[in-house]
């Protein structure tokens, strides 16, 4: 490795005109504008601009939104970076003056009174060398100045001249510092250590959907979230427009990560879960994991869509619409045409439905111009309401709805078997039915399986709206039914796609991205595989890697950018001390600075909880935001997968792996509890480990 580029007064220097003093004052001057320009937009009289009462409500919105976005954030700093350019640079084509020219890169735009930027966006083309030049590519730059800050005071610099051939390659310690950094509190930005195969990422066009297969600690999340903030300044009136969307596996994540996007000024990006998604029933059940599987395979797509269209049916008698007094006939099988006609478009079931009464209107028309008459669009549109014509409709294409829909089909075996006939066994059929059958919809046992289907069925009836952009975090974990439900609702849009297969939790967990963006509606998209972590330590990442073999044996095994090894240590402990043994690690690891995550089965928090409890050590629960007086939270390994802590304690790894409902799925909730720890990780087991941790005679540390 290089040697380490060494940070410029690293503390308080004494006044004067030092680099570090005119970076401190730039830095006041800066604070100051970005107060100017808040002050502006405050002072904005909006009363008598707008034409109408929308029109001003829409506007006094986007004036609201603009001042929350200038707020200078405590302990933020607004710069990060700086780039000086070569006079001769290529992007200052045009300018004759002969200089460089330099630029100060931060979270958003500051400019002063007249208009000149004192602070750079990190997204804007200008900033993008920031990330991507190198020795090798220096990309016209002269000089690229990384900042340390204390709470959002600027207390170090630290200088690498790329385009100078006598310097030497080095290692930022400032980023390696930033990246180290503890962490307390909800998820923050990356935004001054982005490395260039992240921004790749993140600045990767919004035509073309991406999914990203990303290794623990790769930081593809935080990759995600800049990549939404990034659209969203460079696509800023189409995705407002059409809206973006943030998806995540769960309510603690999308806490944990709700920050992250307004740090960096963008206040109107929607976060929900899938369950959120498709809420048109109350969840109130739990499914089987056998029952879960099938309600979640594709397959019952083609179930739905024969039971939607189940009562569409031929006419026996033919249409009479009186008119005055005429009377105009349209037979059974003029009637039974246009039905199939309409089936055979495969348009959605509401739409063919409302069609269906103007073209038989139309068929009326067509004999009232063969008699000699005139008649026009309204003649049309009074016959398409015509009694008759609203009693074939009603008998021919009934209405459905899609709640009622499913409730019969997971009650009624008779109608789930007319319509799962050569789809699904006759032992999937029963897994699938309920034990009960359902009375009404808001009594129903439904599940969160069952609610996916009805937003199946809803889709099939309405089409659902599409959004600009998606993005969808921990995707390995949908079922092929949920990747339809997210498709469908980026139809029209683009979609980025975040996971990791050997996290893949659920027993339906996706086998490959290939399948996934399939059942997504995006076949096209690239994929992106991420291996270089800046999370977890060398060590907890190569002794959780040691069960990849048999949890995702396809992929690449992680490597660690971190320079200091972290505290590591596997301990056995008698069974009648394990409680103890795991109160006093979470004491150990309090004592040092950052968060503590203590993770287990689920069935063993509440004895943790109780004994935490005993032990006077107060703890929250996830989603629960950590502070300096609260840094300790106990975490059911189910709820884990995307949180992180500086320090984790694990507990008896063989208790985490049998509470999944097979061996393949344990070690990957196994796999993802190891990789939470930012800094150090304990496990404590009085149980024998895994044999898949043990293979080889690995042994960290035991006491």
């Amino acid at each position: 490795m290089s040697a380490p580029a060494q940070p410029q007064h690293d503390s308080p220097a004494e006044p004067g005109s030092g680099p570090l003093d005119a970076e401190r004052r730039h830095l006041a001057t800066s604070r100051a504008a970005l107060r100017a320009m808040r002050e502006d937009a405050e002072a904005l009289d909006i009363k008598d601009v707008a034409a109408n009462w929308v029109n001003a409500e829409t506007l006094r919105s986007d004036v609201e939104a603009r001042i929350k976005s200038l707020a200078d954030l405590a302990g933020t700093p607004l710069f990060f970076g700086r780039l000086d350019y070569l006079p001769q640079a290529a992007v200052f084509e045009g300018t004759a003056d002969g200089e460089g020219h330099a630029f100060h890169i931060g979270r958003r735009h500051v400019h002063d009174a007249d208009g000149d930027p004192m602070v750079v966006d990190w997204r804007a083309p200008v900033s993008q060398p920031f990330y991507r030049a190198s020795r090798k590519d220096p990309q016209d730059v002269a000089l690229r100045r990384r900042f340390g800050y204390s709470g959002g005071e600027l207390t170090a610099y630290e200088d690498e001249r790329l385009s100078d051939p006598d310097e030497d390659e080095k290692t930022s310690r400032l980023l390696q510092r930033e990246i180290e950094r503890p962490r307390v509190g909800p998820m923050r930005d990356i935004v001054a250590t982005i490395q260039p195969e992240q921004d790749e990422i993140v600045r990767a066009g919004v035509e073309g959907s991406l999914c990203v297969q990303g290794a623990p600690g790769t930081g593809k999340t935080a990759v995600g979230l800049h990549r939404v903030a990034y659209l969203l300044y460079t696509h800023r009136e189409r995705l407002s427009r059409t809206g973006t969307l943030v998806i995540g596996p769960n309510s603690s994540f999308l806490h944990y990560i709700e920050q992250v996007l307004p740090a960096l000024g963008e206040m109107s990006v929607r976060q929900a879960t899938v369950d959120d998604l498709v809420a048109h029933v109350p969840v109130r059940a739990a499914d089987s994991a056998e029952a879960a599987r099938i309600k979640g395979d594709a397959r019952m797509a083609r179930v739905l869509r024969r039971a939607v269209r189940s009562g569409v049916s031929a006419p026996d008698e033919p249409c009479v619409v009186v008119r005055g007094s005429r009377r105009w006939r349209v037979p059974a099988y003029e009637l039974a045409e246009i039905i199939e006609e309409l089936l055979a478009r495969d348009i959605r079931y509401g739409a063919a439905r409302e069609a269906l009464p103007q073209r038989i209107a139309h068929a009326v028309l067509v004999r009232m111009e063969q008699a000699g008459e005139a008649p026009d669009d309204r003649v049309q549109d009074a016959v398409a309401r015509n009694a008759a014509v609203k009693a074939v409709v009603k008998s021919c294409w009934p209405a459905v709805d899609p709640a009622k829909l499913v409730l019969r089909l997971l009650s009624d075996g008779d109608f789930l078997a007319a319509h799962a006939d050569g789809i699904l066994t006759d032992e999937e059929q029963r897994s699938v039915l309920w034990a009960k059958p359902a009375r009404g919809v808001k009594s129903a046992p439904w599940s969160a399986a069952d609610a996916v289907l009805v937003d199946e069925a809803v889709d099939l009836i309405s089409r659902t709206a599409s959004l600009g952009h998606v993005v969808l975090d921990e995707a390995q974990d949908l079922s092929p039914m949920q990747y339809r439900a997210v498709g469908r609702r980026c139809t029209t849009g683009s979609v980025t796609v975040l996971g990791d297969i050997a996290q893949g939790t659920t027993p339906w967990a996706t086998p490959s991205w290939e399948e996934a963006l399939r059942h997504l509606g995006k076949p096209g998209a690239a994929v992106e595989e991420l291996t270089l972590g800046f999370r977890v330590p060398r060590q907890v990442i190569a002794y959780a890697s040691r069960l990849l073999p048999q949890i995702a044996p396809e992929l690449k095994e992680a490597t660690s950018v971190r320079e200091s090894p972290g505290d590591f240590a596997v301990r056995h402990c008698p069974p009648e001390g394990l409680d103890a043994a795991v109160v006093e690690a979470c004491r150990e690891a309090l004592r040092r600075e950052g968060s503590v995550g203590l993770i287990a089965a689920d069935a063993r928090v509440p004895v943790l909880a109780r004994a935490l409890g005993a032990a006077g050590l107060p703890h929250l629960e996830p989603g629960t935001e950590t502070s300096a007086a609260a840094r300790l939270t106990l975490v059911p390994a189910t709820l884990a997968k995307g949180l992180e802590y500086d320090y984790v304690v694990l507990d008896e790894p063989s208790a985490v792996v049998d509470g999944e409902p097979d061996i393949r799925t344990g070690l990957r909730r196994l796999y993802v509890s190891l990789t939470r720890a930012v800094s150090g990780l304990t496990v404590l087991h009085a149980a024998p480990l895994p044999a898949a941790l043990t293979l080889g005679g690995f042994t960290p540390c035991r006491t």
